[in-house]
């Protein structure tokens, strides 16, 4: 049993990690004027689904899926890609904490739970991965420090454009199922 239960986490791992590397390629390639740089990532919003929903597996496949389906086609250089591509793993791992230590429903069941979706799920975590996604890259030199702050602000803004509508309604349609089978 305990085998099948870890070759379960496994392939769920790695159909989430391509899920993520497609969603996050297709959104930087066709829609980024700039490498890596996109208006509406709407790949994030899958990506807290799936973090909500498979924990540090879904968090991990979150990060591999920038590196590999954003950082790579943007053209960055490695180390920079490894540092910038965190800001996915931010934006997945304050939800997934929240929801932890609050305790509320990935299910999104309760106006409490929308709360906390809505305050760590959809602006904190926003926040903090557009400042550090925004900061590496006036780091590395990929854009002057004049443009931090339309660069923050677009990743910010785009990615709360793309996270309200897509990520709490696939959670609350969706998580009864997840559970169902045990996924």
């Amino acid at each position: 049993m305990k085998k099948q239960l870890n070759a379960r986490k496994i392939t769920v791992f790695v159909i989430v990690t391509v899920a993520n590397v497609f969603l996050a390629r297709y959104a930087a390639l066709s829609l980024s004027n700039v490498p890596g740089v996109v208006t509406f990532y709407f790949a994030v919003a899958f990506m807290i689904v799936f973090a909500l929903w498979f924990g540090v597996w879904g968090a991990l496949a979150a990060y591999i899926g920038c590196v590999i389906g954003a950082g790579i086609p943007a053209g960055l250089p490695l180390t920079v890609n490894l540092y910038w591509s965190l800001a996915d793993l931010w934006q997945v791992v304050i939800p997934m904490g929240a929801f932890a230590l609050l305790r509320a429903n990935v299910g999104i069941r309760s106006k409490r739970d929308f709360a906390v979706f809505v305050l760590f799920g959809l602006i904190l975590n926003n926040l903090a991965g557009a400042l550090w996604g925004s900061a590496v890259f006036v780091w590395s030199g990929h854009f002057s420090e004049t443009e931090f702050f339309s660069l923050f602000l677009n990743w910010f803004l785009g990615n709360m454009a793309v996270t309200l509508p897509i990520t709490p309604l696939i959670l609350r349609l969706l998580t009864p199922t997840i559970k169902k089978y045990g996924i």
